[in-house]
């Protein structure tokens, strides 16, 4: 009686899984990477170039360069002086130094900052549309699993929804 139900239950997990397996390969499943989508979008790239170019980061951008050049034009000065100098020399040269390299690590935080808050406004205001897209494309190709490309190890160029939905979010900014 043992060995029937046994039997049975191997028969009934193996029915299942063939079943589950049909219904697996009846499935289309396709990847999109959101963040490609959004920002390789024309909209996006021109926003980008929009605040790349705007006076407070053009300002930003040039502080940190004329810090970093400071500070090369420091070390150099240090190198080619510091035999010659008195204790009390160096130590007014390196706190020089430091100083100026407390400017260049502020003002490359303020730049990375100013890029987090950019991404970030770049996704919310286009995020709408693409999930508009996105939710077209589906519907239209038959796709019943669409998963994010981070999450699959590797998929077919064609399952892959990225370039479609960059080209319709370029078609919907004309």
């Amino acid at each position: 009686m043992g060995n029937v139900k046994a039997l049975v239950l191997v028969v009934l997990a193996g029915f299942s899984a063939l079943v589950s397996l049909s219904a697996v390969a009846e499935a289309k499943i396709a990847v999109i990477d959101i963040n490609s989508a959004i920002f390789e979008s024309e909209p996006a790239q021109a926003r980008v170039k929009q605040a790349i170019e705007s006076a407070d980061f053009v300002a930003l951008k040039a502080k940190l360069e004329g810090a970093l050049a400071d500070f090369q034009a420091l070390a150099k000065e240090a190198e080619s002086k510091r035999l010659t100098w008195s204790q009390e020399e160096a130590a007014a040269h390196q706190k020089k130094r430091e100083y100026v390299k407390a400017d260049a690590d502020l003002a490359r935080r303020k730049i990375q900052a100013e890029q987090q808050q950019l991404q970030q406004n770049i996704q919310q205001e286009f995020m709408p549309q693409l999930q508009t897209v996105i939710q077209e494309i589906v519907k239209e190709e038959g796709i019943s699993i669409l998963l994010r490309q981070e999450a699959v190890i590797t998929a077919a160029g064609e399952n892959n929804l990225t370039p479609k939905v960059i080209d319709r979010l370029n078609k919907m900014a004309k």
